[in-house]
């Protein structure tokens, strides 16, 4: 006798449907074949498949089962499969009804003991599943949460074989999990924990972090150990606009892809904060490997990557980052698998102004050589710095600053003039396809918008001669120009929003570190 199970496989950021046949002949003992290209998770499935229906007392005949992963020409990786295997063998036996299987979905996990274990992908696979147009899908209990934010389908969480088995059969053992996705979502959009209000002093700073958020420029913070760069750092998705559901699915796909939600987590409702440490590898830092996995900068999608003490990474890590951060998206192909990842990520990076890291600082002395300065700073290449609108310093504070007791001004107020700002850049590049802030502006979209009148031009013209400021920063200092203006709702750039723009390029002064 034959069966089907329909169950799906995570490719990419989507997932594609699998159909797992089922056929047995008598034999001896029970023996299980399984083919269509399976790895070697999915073949060690065979012993977690025949522990799991024997420990659930389901007692099967000796046979020999053969099992065919379909399409047979796709590999097929991971554990999701264990759970339809076993279903599709008792379904051969008659211990399982055909009539609900056909019109169900299932994926999992199972342990010897029968109980199943939560698996990656659950919510693009939810999302093919209605695609697909089945009426129901059965996923682990720890991923239905995840799962069922997707309306249209019935999704059930079971801890059990035994609890699958009872529900095809048409016993109520399982409980359809109904989630108001868009109530949810606003429910879950709470205030940050981390706020700005508990930065003491560096008003400078805050405003550099409030431009680079209102125009979704990347930022470089240069100063010496203990000054607050980090501290700043993780408090900028709190100034940040919040996610929309569209992005929070968005987001939510590509974590549940590398496994990174946690139990009962349905969408991701802030802003992602990914800190990788200055040892990651290349495949790590842009995903890939044997296995597919998303990269660190994917799961920064539509948050903010923090590369603290950037001149540590390694030279070729930081070098993949260049094409992605011009995309917002990253190709991987392999030969394998070629794959197209989203990045639209905001990069923040910090590091100390030298070696010993007390370069320009104001009460220690610095013991570092102008060779010593330019071979660290030289560790970041020319073209990777090129991509960074906002270079800023920081300086330590004294004691009467760091001793104030007064807060500081709150996310909350910063957030509410950089949502004003983007609406603004909205509403302006409305019509250019996949331009959304001036961080993305291209020369013509400059040309257009982001022009000064002809005395602020010469005021920018001796500013880069007097400064010494390299060429690739009168690209930067418009668009930062053009950003600032936005915040004061001004329809011209004027004089003092060029000053703040240049004031904003210290590592493209010639004399920087002499």
């Amino acid at each position: 006798m034959l069966s089907k199970v329909n169950s799906a496989a995570v490719v990419g950021l989507s997932a594609i449907p699998i159909y797992i046949e089922n056929d047995s002949v008598d034999g001896k003992d029970l023996s299980i074949f399984i083919v269509g290209l399976p790895d070697n998770a999915v073949r060690e499935s065979q012993t977690r498949v025949r522990s799991a229906i024997f420990n659930a007392h389901l007692r099967i005949p000796n046979k020999h089962f053969n099992i065919n992963l379909a399409p047979a020409d796709l590999k097929k990786e991971g554990t999701a499969f264990d759970l339809p295997i076993a279903v599709g063998m008792l379904a051969v036996c008659n211990l399982v009804e055909h009539q609900l299987l056909e019109k169900t979905m299932i994926v999992g996990e199972l342990g010897l003991d029968g109980s199943i274990r939560p698996i990656k992908g659950a919510l693009p696979i939810a999302i093919q599943a209605r695609k697909s147009q089945f009426e129901n899908l059965i996923v682990p209990i720890d991923n239905v949460h995840e799962a069922a934010v997707v309306n249209n389908l019935k999704v059930y969480g079971a801890t059990c074989l035994t609890e699958v088995v009872d529900f095809l059969n048409g016993k109520p053992s399982l409980e359809q999990t109904i989630i108001n996705t868009r109530e949810e979502f606003a429910q879950a959009q709470m205030e940050n924990v981390l706020d700005f209000c508990d930065v003491k002093g560096q008003e400078n700073v805050k405003r550099a972090l409030e431009v680079a958020a209102a125009g979704n420029h990347n930022v470089i913070l240069i100063g010496s150990p203990g000054c607050g760069k980090s501290m700043m750092a993780k408090r900028l998705p709190s100034i940040l606009p919040q996610l929309t559901l569209s992005e929070s699915l968005e987001t939510t796909q590509i974590h549940s892809i590398a496994g990174k939600l946690g139990k009962n987590v349905g969408l991701i409702t802030e802003r992602p904060f990914r800190s990788p440490h200055h040892t990651i590898s290349d495949v790590a830092l842009i995903g890939g490997g044997t296995n597919f996995q998303p990269g660190e900068i994917s799961l920064a999608h539509n948050g903010v990557l923090f590369l603290d003490e950037l001149p540590e990474f390694s030279r070729s890590a930081l070098e993949t980052m260049r094409q992605p951060l011009e995309d917002c998206e990253i190709t991987i192909s392999r030969t394998k698998y070629s794959e197209t990842l989203p990045c639209n990520f905001m990069l923040v990076a910090s590091m100390n102004p030298c070696p010993c890291g007390y370069h320009n600082h104001p009460t220690k002395a610095c013991q570092c050589t102008p060779g010593q300065i330019h071979k660290y700073l030289n560790k970041i290449s020319g073209p990777l710095l090129d991509r960074i609108d906002i270079q800023i310093e920081i300086t330590p504070l004294s004691f009467q600053e760091l001793s104030r007791t007064r807060p500081g001004e709150s996310s909350a107020a910063i957030r509410e003039r950089v949502i004003k700002a983007r609406k603004i850049q909205e509403e302006r590049y409305s019509d250019y396809l996949g331009i959304h802030c001036n961080a993305q502006m291209t020369s013509a979209l400059m040309r257009k918008f982001a022009t000064p009148s002809p005395k602020d031009m010469s005021m920018l013209r001796d500013a880069i001669n007097r400064l010494q400021l390299s060429a690739r920063a009168y690209d930067r200092i418009l668009r930062l120009a053009r950003t600032i203006a936005d915040l004061e709702a001004s329809a011209d750039i004027q004089t003092h929003h060029l000053a703040e723009a240049i004031s904003y390029r210290n590592l493209d002064r010639e004399t920087w570190g002499e």
